[in-house]
């Protein structure tokens, strides 16, 4: 099947099919140019699903491997091997009780505001501790020459965890979990989870799948969250599908998030505190009968192509017919589900007028004539950071892939990690140096 490369929809906000609710986006066009070159590094190649990155001051890179770990990167290019999984090579120590199964394993990891003086980093990962399997936030502690870790914490161990396969797309055990990890500009300890696969859980006020946490260093609410009352008090938004992608804005410090579609419509939200995202997968409502396994999440024709927009009628991202009051995106994808995952600011003079700017990378899916839309979109918002006001693809050195994770660098790069097995290195200015 031949696949259009997205480049003139990407972030275009298109009227939906009779019935759906539109947001109140307006049609953006595409620049169409960047307003810079890049120069491309590659910064690390032969990973196995290189999942996420975090930097020191000094460019010390804390990456993760889905199935292998956490290791680190030092700034003269050395690489240390920190915490494995049981069957993984080379790590100077294991944990018997993490592991990876479909989508699950090792996720987000970031970096304590103060590792100058506790040597803490954070660490999101898949656990067969407890029966059912849970996802775990762990708080670790760096040698002070970043050879070990020690000192083990799970301040968060209840996210849930997908335990056997289900009747839909990708619907082996361990699908959407979540798991970027970030400290927002006030300090505070931020984690996306997954719903995975259950109908039950979005909106649930107890189960922390498909939740934005905000939280202190050892996994307790922060005092100024304000959930419905009887929810986890953890919980600063809820109601989500799957988000991989969690920004902070450069001028206001909100909370921006960027989540996969169900064959429709990957979102980025402004989060409101307290704020329901409006997913809501569960049989008979909505005007929807059983669904399989009870999970409507990618109904209509789960398994075939069709009109996204009639899709979108049908079992909708945001649905604003049952939650009037839901958080509504401000980009929807043209529509399209292409695998939206992780988010960033740029900031520095040398990204010129994108100085300011978000980026989120895209995966690319290509289901059911899905544009693949292996990309990485830089989006533009009005002074507040409420609104969107353009989106441009960036116009990249080197060959696209499935963007993973992109992170702003001390040294003001862009890094992307690529399921590939690559980290690149995206500096503006000039021209590539291959």
């Amino acid at each position: 099947m031949n696949f259009d490369t997205g480049k003139a929809l990407a972030g275009i906000v298109m009227p939906l099919a009779a019935g759906a609710v539109m947001t109140a986006t307006p049609a953006l066009a595409q620049s169409g140019m960047n307003t810079t070159s890049l120069q491309h590094e590659v910064v690390l190649e032969d990973l196995e699903g290189p999942w996420d990155m975090s930097f020191l001051d000094d460019g010390t890179m804390f990456f993760t491997e889905k199935c292998n770990g956490l290791s680190v990167r030092m700034p003269d290019g050395t690489v240390n091997p920190l915490l494995g999984m049981p069957e993984a090579e080379g790590y100077p120590s294991t944990a018997d009780d993490l592991f990876c199964e479909g989508q699950g394993g090792m996720q987000g990891v970031a970096v304590d505001p103060n590792f100058s003086e506790n040597r803490r980093v954070y660490v999101y990962s898949t656990s067969n501790m407890s029966d059912p399997h849970t996802n775990r936030l762990m708080r670790l502690v760096v040698n002070e020459d970043f050879t070990e870790v020690s000192d083990r914490t799970d301040i968060v161990d209840d996210v849930p965890y997908k335990m056997e396969a289900s009747d839909h797309p990708f619907g082996g055990p361990g699908a959407h979990n979540g798991g970027r990890v970030r400290f927002g500009p006030d300090g505070a300890l931020w984690l996306t989870t997954g719903d995975n696969h259950n109908e039950e859980i979005p909106q649930s006020p107890t189960m922390m799948g498909s939740k934005v946490l905000r939280m202190d260093t050892d996994g307790n609410a922060h005092p100024d969250n304000n959930p419905p009352e009887g929810f986890d008090p953890r919980t600063y938004t809820y109601g989500h599908r799957n988000v991989q992608g969690i920004a902070f804005h450069s001028e206001t410090g909100t909370a921006i998030t960027a989540e996969h579609g169900p064959w429709h419509s990957d979102e980025i939200t402004v989060l409101e505190n307290g704020g329901n995202g409006g997913w809501d997968p569960r049989s008979n409502m909505a005007g929807r009968e059983d669904c399989p396994d009870d999970y409507c999440g990618y109904m209509p024709n789960q398994n075939e192509g069709m009109n996204r927009y009639e899709r979108a009628a049908f079992m909708p991202m945001t649905d604003f017919e049952t939650y009037p009051d839901a958080m509504p995106p401000v980009w929807s994808n043209n529509g399209w589900s292409q695998g939206t995952s992780s988010a960033a600011f740029l900031e520095g003079e040398e990204w010129g007028d994108w100085n300011g700017a978000m980026v989120v990378g895209i995966m690319g899916i290509g289901f059911g004539g899905t544009p693949i839309g292996q990309r990485i979109d830089v989006i533009e918002f009005n002074e507040d950071g409420t609104e969107v006001v353009d989106v441009t693809e960036m116009t990249l050195p080197m060959g696209s892939g499935r963007f993973r994770s992109v992170v702003l660098g001390p040294d003001g790069s862009l890094y992307t990690a690529v399921d590939e097995g690559m980290i690149h290195k995206l500096t503006p200015g000039g021209s590539s140096s291959e």
